[in-house]
C-alpha cells in the first residue's frame, strides 16, 4: 500500500473516532449548558479560530509540503531549519496575541457581540494559544514525512480529555451562570490541547533524527532562505484561512445584528444561532473528517509528485480523492436528510436544528469537495488562487446572510442559506482553478449512477423508518433505517460497479476477506 493510501486510511479511522468523540462532547455540552450556553460558546469560538489562524500563519501546510520535498532529497539539515524557523514564528506570535486576546475580550464582548456574556468564554480559551502554536508545527512535521499516526492519535487524545472533563467542569461552574458554564467548556478544550501537545512532543523526541534544541538560535539566524520558502506557501495559505476565519468571526456578529433588524431579541438570537451552529452544523460537518483526511494526505503526496513532474500521478490522486468524497459524502447526505428529526431528538433531546439539516444537507456534498481541492491548489503552488477564491466566497456569503437574515420572512434561515451559498461558490471556484493546471476526465455516467444509488437508498431508509418497527423505541428505529441505507448503498455501489473488487482488496483488513 502506498504512503498516500496508508496515511489517508489512518487519518480516516482517527477522524471518524475524533468526530464521534466530538459528537459525544457536543451532546454532553448541549445537555449541560443548554441552547443559550451553546450559543455563547459558538459566538466566542470564531474569535478563537481567527487568532489561531494568525498564530499558525498557514505554516502547517507549508511545513508539510517543504518537509516532504526535503525528505525526498534526504536533506535533514533543511528539515531542522524548517522546524526551528516555524517554531520561532508561531511561538513568537502566540506570546504577542495571547495577552492581546485577554485585553481585548471586554471590548469584543460588549461592542461587537450583542451578548456581553461572551467575555468569559473568550478569556477561558486564551491559554490554548501557545499550546496550539507548538502542536501545529509538530503535526505539520509528521504529515510532511507522511507519518499520519501521531497527528491522528493526538486528535483522539484531545477529544477524550474534553469529554472526560466537560460534564464535571460545566456542572461545577453552571450554578454561577450559563456564561461560566460555557467558559468551563472552553477550559476543558484547553486541557485537551495540552495533553495532545505532550503526546506529540514525546513522539517527536522518540522518532527525531536530530537534536532540535542544539544550536536553535543559530539555525534561526541561518534560516532566511527557509523562511522565504515557507512564506511563499504559508502567506497565501494563511490568507485563504484568514479570510475564512475573519468571515466566521463576523458571522455571529452579522447574524445577531441582522436578526435584530428582523425584530429578534438578543437572547433569542443567541439561541437561534446556537441551534444552527451548535446543533445542526456539527452534524452536517461530521462527514468532513473524510475530506480532512484526504486533504492532509494530498498535500505531501501531490507535492512530491509535482516536484518530480509526475503529472499522471497528480491526476490519479485527484481522481481517487474526489471519487472517494463523492461516494462517502453521498451516503452521509442521505442519512442526514432522511433521519434529521430523530437524530436531533436522540442527541439533544430536541428537534431544534433539524430544519437546518434538511435545508443544507443536499448542498453539503459540494462542500465535502472543498478540502481536497484546496489541498491540491496548495500543493501545486496555487495557494494565492485559493485565497482569492475564499475571499470571493466569504464576501458573497456575508452579504447573503445580511440580506436574508435581516428579513423577517427568512430570519435565521437566511443565515443558513448564506452559508450554503458560500460553500458552493468557493468549491466551484477551486475546481475551476484546478482544471487550469491539471488535466481531468469527467465520468458523467458514474456520477449519474451515484445519484441514482443515493435516491434509492434514501427512499428505502425513509420507508422503513416511517412504516416499520413503529412500536419499538426510537434508537432501534433509527439504527435499523441507517443500517438498511448503508447496506443497500454499498450493495448498489458494487452492483453498479462504482466500487470494484480490486479497490476493496487495497483496504486493510477488508482486502484479506475478499477471495481472489
Amino acid at each position: 500500500m502506498s504512503k498516500f493510501l496508508k496515511g489517508t486510511f489512518i487519518l480516516l479511522i482517527a477522524g471518524f473516532i475524533t468526530r464521534v468523540l466530538g459528537f459525544i462532547y457536543r451532546i454532553v455540552l448541549a445537555r449541560s449548558i443548554g441552547e443559550e450556553g451553546v450559543g455563547l460558546y459558538m459566538m466566542a469560538y470564531p474569535t478563537f479560530i481567527l487568532v489561531v489562524t494568525i498564530i499558525q500563519l498557514g505554516l502547517p501546510v507549508a511545513i508539510s509540503k517543504n518537509i516532504a520535498e526535503a525528505e525526498a532529497r534526504r536533506d535533514y539539515a533543511e528539515i531542522k531549519k524548517i522546524l526551528v524557523v516555524s517554531l520561532a514564528i508561531t511561538v513568537g506570535l502566540s506570546i504577542i496575541l495571547t495577552p492581546a486576546l485577554i485585553l481585548l475580550a471586554p471590548i469584543l464582548s460588549t461592542t461587537l457581540f450583542t451578548d456581553s456574556r461572551t467575555y468569559y468564554p473568550l478569556i477561558a480559551i486564551a491559554p490554548a494559544l501557545p499550546i496550539i502554536a507548538v502542536a501545529s508545527v509538530l503535526r505539520g512535521y509528521f504529515q510532511g514525512r507522511q507519518n499520519m499516526r501521531p497527528s491522528a492519535i493526538s486528535q483522539i487524545l484531545e477529544q477524550f480529555v474534553r469529554i472526560t472533563l466537560i460534564a464535571t467542569a460545566t456542572k461545577t461552574f453552571l450554578p454561577y451562570g450559563v456564561e461560566y458554564g460555557a467558559a468551563a467548556a472552553m477550559g476543558a478544550s484547553v486541557l485537551g490541547e495540552l495533553l495532545s501537545l505532550l503526546y506529540l512532543l514525546t513522539t517527536f523526541k522518540l522518532k527525531k533524527r536530530f537534536r532540535l534544541r542544539k544550536n536553535f538560535f543559530q539555525f534561526v539566524h541561518k534560516g532566511k532562505k527557509t523562511f522565504k520558502d515557507l512564506m511563499e506557501i504559508a502567506l497565501p495559505t494563511t490568507g485563504s484561512r484568514m479570510i475564512g476565519s475573519i468571515s466566521w468571526f463576523f458571522e455571529p456578529i452579522v447574524v445577531a445584528h441582522s436578526l435584530a433588524l428582523a425584530g429578534v431579541l438578543a437572547g433569542e438570537a443567541t439561541k437561534q444561532y446556537g441551534a444552527l451552529t451548535g446543533y445542526a452544523m456539527p452534524l452536517l460537518m461530521l462527514p468532513s473528517f473524510v475530506t480532512f483526511s484526504l486533504a492532509t494526505s494530498l498535500v505531501p503526496a501531490i507535492s512530491e509528485a509535482n516536484s518530480k513532474n509526475h503529472h499522471k500521478v497528480i491526476e490519479y490522486r485527484l481522481q481517487q480523492a474526489l471519487r472517494f468524497v463523492f461516494l462517502t459524502g453521498g451516503l452521509a447526505v442521505i442519512l442526514l436528510y432522511v433521519l434529521a428529526d430523530p437524530l436531533m431528538q436522540l442527541m439533544y433531546g430536541s428537534t431544534k436544528g433539524s430544519f437546518f439539516i434538511r435545508l443544507m444537507a443536499p448542498f453539503m456534498l459540494v462542500y465535502y469537495y472543498q478540502g481536497p481541492l484546496q489541498a491540491v491548489l496548495q500543493a501545486l503552488n496555487l495557494a494565492r488562487a485559493a485565497m482569492i477564491n475564499s475571499l470571493v466566497g466569504s464576501v458573497v456569503k456575508t452579504a447573503v446572510i445580511f440580506l436574508l437574515a435581516s428579513q423577517a420572512t427568512f430570519g435565521i434561515s437566511g443565515a443558513a442559506l448564506g452559508i450554503v451559498v458560500g460553500f458552493v461558490l468557493v468549491t466551484g471556484l477551486h475546481f475551476a482553478t484546478v482544471l487550469k493546471k491539471v488535466s481531468f476526465s469527467f465520468y458523467i455516467r458514474d456520477y449519474l449512477k451515484g445519484f441514482l444509488v443515493m435516491g434509492l437508498s434514501g427512499w428505502l431508509g425513509y420507508w422503513l423508518f416511517e412504516h416499520t418497527l413503529l412500536q419499538e423505541n426510537l434508537i432501534l428505529r433509527v439504527v435499523s433505517a441507517a443500517i438498511a441505507m448503508m447496506v443497500s448503498y454499498l450493495v448498489m455501489l458494487i452492483l453498479f460497479r462504482l466500487i470494484k473488487k480490486e479497490e476493496l482488496k487495497r483496504i486493510p483488513w477488508i482486502g484479506n476477506l475478499i477471495p481472489s
